[in-house]
């Protein structure tokens, strides 16, 4: 008994030597080598003083169970302590929390509110799967109603599809066109290709032209493309070879 305790108290000595004047990239360091006995009290250390740097690696640790037994809740709450801080890698795992339903009930516009956060400071991955969640339809109609363009598009592209919805050709050229005229470029091609084919709407060349040239003015291949041939054959513009030429030579 007495050398469990001189053991307990032992480990208890250590890991406040450890801790003590440890500062984060210690602990960072610690982490990233696979110590995580070592790194857990310096993180807690900081963690509970504010450090937003030292919530997240806990979170992190709880999420993967690093060292620690894996629980999703208490990972939950060490992100949301940094996220509130304005820490984007924690706003992104909470936004990866809340799409899984991990530690959390499910929520997709929860998800979707701390992924647009993170994303908003220049985080990628939480672009990517803002994205992917419009792609697969999920909390996508409410952030098109906000008026985000993207999820506008992505909504177009569901009903054109009939994607998760019934196909509706009349209400992905009105989502199209709510995206196109916030300047999505790829909203503005499908939006001319729908002028030009008569999809749903009256046939025609000069609106497709237009919605075309808006698009190839922001670098797309295939309006550039479509646009060369408008050029070439005169649909909806005046026949003009010579820029035919120049927009071929530009896609």
């Amino acid at each position: 008994m007495f050398k469990k305790l001189i053991f307990g108290l032992s480990l208890w000595l250590l890991a406040s030597i450890l801790s003590f004047g440890a500062n984060l990239q210690d602990g960072a360091n610690a982490y990233n080598k696979g110590e995580y006995k070592t790194a857990l009290p310096i993180f807690e250390d900081l963690a509970k003083k504010g450090d937003a740097n030292a919530q997240f690696y806990l979170g992190l640790m709880y999420s993967s169970g690093d060292g620690v037994i894996q629980d999703y809740k208490k990972a939950f709450e060490w992100y949301e302590k940094a996220a509130a801080q304005g820490d984007a890698l924690s706003q992104y795992s909470l936004g990866q929390l809340y799409r899984h339903g991990n530690g959390v009930t499910q929520d997709y516009e929860k998800a979707i509110e701390w992924f647009k956060k993170a994303a908003a400071q220049g985080d990628i991955t939480a672009q990517l799967n803002l994205r992917a969640m419009y792609r697969n339809g999920q909390g996508v109609e409410k952030a098109a109603a906000q008026g985000d363009e993207y999820a506008q598009y992505s909504l177009g592209n569901m009903y054109y599809n009939g994607q998760g919805v019934k196909q509706d050709y009349k209400k992905a050229f009105e989502w199209y066109e709510k995206s196109a005229n916030q300047g999505y470029k790829d909203a503005q091609f499908n939006l001319a290709k729908m002028y030009y084919d008569g999809e749903e709407v009256t046939q025609d060349y000069k609106k497709a032209f237009e919605w075309f040239e808006k698009a190839a003015a922001q670098g797309d291949a295939l309006s550039q493309y479509r646009l060369a041939d408008m050029y070439k054959d005169g649909k909806g513009v005046k026949q003009d070879y010579k820029k035919a030429i120049e927009w071929y030579e530009k896609a």
